[in-house]
């Protein structure tokens, strides 16, 4: 490691040098009992030997809890960022709370209370945006804070980890234009989301490049649901020209959609190509198997768990905001258009 001032030499910086893990400095740190003799030696050497000092707020009692918040709890999508922390949590010896606020006011104050008599080390928001009054409380607690899949544009400075929106969209959109789609339908998130309008807005630059005009009568608004798919993809289906192919901005929507096609005795891949966006586990066994746009949901909740962990150790970060890559997978759920 090169020579650092004392203030700036980090916890990664001692772990690259030590050769071990983030996690196992921490450990460390807090005086933890599940290092090896060696392993603490050679820590603690080179945390003296570079003057690495904890600030106060560190050194004081640790709750060794951090709060995981939800919206809501029951989309599958919630537990596959929830496996996501929980697995770096686990590892780094914390454990981790759950919370569903519903978009309630009162359940946000409830919230709050609990979090001041827990007086956990940090908090993950998914899917939020940030109250200035909870902001403003969070950091008179002095928590740190990471929003994973942020509802609107970043602000207040606290880092966000979330997926490549647009470009999924996109990505969708000329995958079905590649196979001859011209009418393609789109069932959009809500969009208060700032994803669910970077979908809608990948969808439209995609058909724009192609030289598609866009036709409103063929974008519905959902809210992420199966019920929302199933009632958006029955609108576009009985339309007097309905479109080939339905991009649904989330896997959910897509199934709701494929439950729409059967009851009008539409084939999918046959009669209607369908997209979907998250890649759940179950869609690759779904009838057929789902075309869908991968979102990192588990490496997205791993990436906000070390984020904080970084926050909590006193760490600057490299960047407050990361976008993770989106990947199209595609499976049977689409095919070319009919003639």
């Amino acid at each position: 490691m090169a020579a650092q001032d004392a203030g700036r030499v980090t916890i990664a910086d001692i772990a690259r040098e030590a050769g071990v893990s983030l996690p196992t400095v921490s450990r460390v740190l807090n005086g933890r009992a599940d290092v090896s003799p060696s392993t603490r030696r050679r820590v603690e050497e080179l945390l003296a030997r570079h003057g690495y000092r904890r600030r106060a707020a560190q050194t004081a009692g640790r709750a060794e809890l951090i709060d995981l918040v939800f919206n809501d709890l029951d989309s599958p999508w919630a537990v596959e960022i929830l496996r996501g922390v929980e697995d770096v949590a686990h590892a780094s010896g914390l454990g981790t709370v759950v919370s569903a606020v519903h978009h309630r006011s009162t359940s946000a104050r409830q919230w709050l209370v609990n979090l001041r008599a827990r007086a956990s080390d940090g908090v993950i928001l998914v899917t939020s945006e940030l109250a200035p009054e909870l902001h403003a409380e969070l950091r008179r607690l002095g928590v740190p804070t990471v929003i994973v899949d942020p509802a609107g544009v970043p602000t207040y400075g606290i880092p966000t980890i979330g997926a490549m929106n647009w470009a999924g969209g996109r990505s969708a959109v000329e995958h079905l234009l590649g196979l001859g789609h011209r009418r393609i339908g789109v069932i959009t998130g809500p969009p208060t989301l700032l994803c669910s309008r970077a979908r809608l807005d990948g969808y439209r630059a995609a058909l724009e490049s192609a030289g598609v005009r866009i036709d409103d009568r063929l974008v519905r608004q959902g809210d992420f649901s199966h019920e929302a798919g199933f009632a958006s993809g029955s609108e576009l289906i009985g339309l007097a020209d309905p479109p080939t192919a339905i991009f649904a901005s989330s896997d959910q929507m897509a199934l709701g959609v494929y439950e729409a096609a059967r009851q009008r005795g539409l084939r999918i891949p046959d009669d209607l190509s369908v997209v979907g966006f998250d890649d759940l586990p179950q869609v690759q066994w779904s009838p057929p198997p789902l075309t869908t746009v991968r979102q990192p949901l588990d490496e997205m909740g791993q990436v906000a768990a070390r984020t904080l962990l970084r926050l909590i150790q006193g760490e600057t970060l490299e960047s407050p905001h990361l976008e993770l890559a989106t990947q199209l997978v595609v499976r049977s759920s689409t095919g070319p258009a009919p003639r």
